[in-house]
């Protein structure tokens, strides 16, 4: 196992289809007062249509795993989509090298090593897969959880200046949470999303923040996600760039 395995749950948290997310925005847009409800319609409207162009494109995935601030892996993947609409991903990395194995006392010394930074590992790895997993409690939102704090005055809608506008869900999913989006009104588009939330206990911080971009023609994606464990010291950021048209 390395470290480039640890970041496979956080890929797949991080990958999750922004537009399945904006069928849920409606119920806060609601409670942003008048007019909220064809603003939030026309929003949807261009998210579709940017993600439906995207599917044209092939682009790099970048992802960055850093411990106490540390680069400690790093891969690359070809991506597109496939026949059946999803991403496909194709590894850009080179094969990794087999360790050499070391002669006399010296190879068990190097064994007890090597099962102790595995074991580290492997925590990390459960660490990880733990906070992609509440990531998927948040993104994409459930309306059902959206109208629940709907009704119970949970939304703020906050003008933001250059015509944006910041809506933020409150106790979306556990005491203390907030799931963060951010709108520009004037173009209907999603800027980004933010979660802040914890795992067991309100000291084991996990945040995320993603930040969306358009390429010329319209295409939206997902410029740079990045996955911030606190509590374990671990960030891992995913960038996706290079994008061109897809090979046929």
């Amino acid at each position: 196992m390395t470290w480039k395995h640890i970041s496979v749950a956080v890929v797949a948290a991080a990958s999750l289809g922004i537009s399945v997310g904006l069928q849920a925005q409606q119920p806060p847009a609601q409670a942003a007062g008048g007019g909220a409800q064809d603003r939030v319609a026309a929003l949807k409207q261009s998210m579709q249509d940017g993600q439906a162009k995207l599917k044209k494109y092939e682009w790099v995935e970048t992802t960055i795993i850093s411990l106490k601030g540390e680069e400690r892996a790093r891969k690359q993947n070809r991506c597109y989509y496939g026949a059946d609409g999803k991403v496909q991903k194709v590894s850009l990395d080179a094969p990794a090298q087999p360790a050499q194995a070391q002669g006399g006392g010296g190879r068990r010394g190097a064994r007890v090593k090597e099962r102790v930074v595995e074991n580290k590992k492997d925590e990390m790895k459960e660490y990880m897969e733990r906070a992609a997993a509440l990531i998927h409690a948040y993104v994409p939102p459930d309306p059902a959880k959206i109208q629940a704090a709907k009704e119970a005055g949970r939304i703020a809608a906050n003008p933001q200046a250059g015509g944006k506008v910041q809506l933020v869900i409150s106790q979306y999913q556990q005491p203390g949470d907030s799931l963060t989006l951010d709108v520009d009104a004037a173009a209907n588009r999603l800027l980004g999303l933010g979660v802040s939330t914890y795992l067991d206990k309100p000291d084991e911080a996990v945040t995320l923040a993603v930040q969306m971009n358009a390429l010329p023609d319209g295409a939206l994606y997902a410029a740079q996600t990045t996955l911030d464990a606190k509590a374990k010291n671990i960030t891992v950021v995913i960038q996706n760039s290079g994008h061109r048209p897809a090979g046929r």
